[in-house]
């Protein structure tokens, strides 16, 4: 199996770009589509290092290849999104509120020590995203007026 990481530097080994004109002959419209999707997720910023951090530190969860393959490629950010993800996760990670123990909370918070926000969700892409948005309104106004 592969994570979402492994994906998308295959995919940036081969050529494939956002920009789907950029990449015609190089790689397939669908591979740039996959990499297009993927390019706004958490892989994106991904590394070896931090996955392999992530796989070491969670050893003591005892989760199955393809939970950390799921946890990996979505990073949940919260209790809710990791519980659909873990087979029996109350049964399987503990919570004992007089021993202040909280599995899944740890977990969670492994998630968001460790693995990288996605490009939407960081707030210095946003600054930048903001301001691309912004000089192509105001190229798109300035052809107008001239048409």
């Amino acid at each position: 199996m592969l994570t979402n990481f492994e994906v998308v530097n295959l995919l940036r080994s081969r050529g494939a770009t956002i920009d789907l004109l950029g990449s015609l002959g190089v790689v397939s419209a669908s591979e740039c589509k996959v990499y297009s999707f993927l390019a706004d997720s958490a892989s994106c910023n991904q590394t070896r290092e931090c996955i392999g951090e992530f796989l070491k530190r969670c050893d003591k969860f005892k989760l199955s290849k393809t939970e950390l393959l799921n946890i990996i490629n979505l990073r949940p950010s919260s209790q809710p999104l990791i519980y659909p993800l873990i087979r029996n996760c109350d049964t399987r990670l503990a919570k004992n509120e007089d021993e202040g123990i909280d599995e899944v909370q740890e977990l969670v918070d492994l998630v968001k020590e460790v693995l990288p926000l996605p490009p939407a969700n960081n707030p210095d892409n946003e600054v930048e995203v903001k301001t691309t948005e912004i000089q192509q309104e105001m190229q798109d106004d300035k052809m107008t007026e001239t048409n």
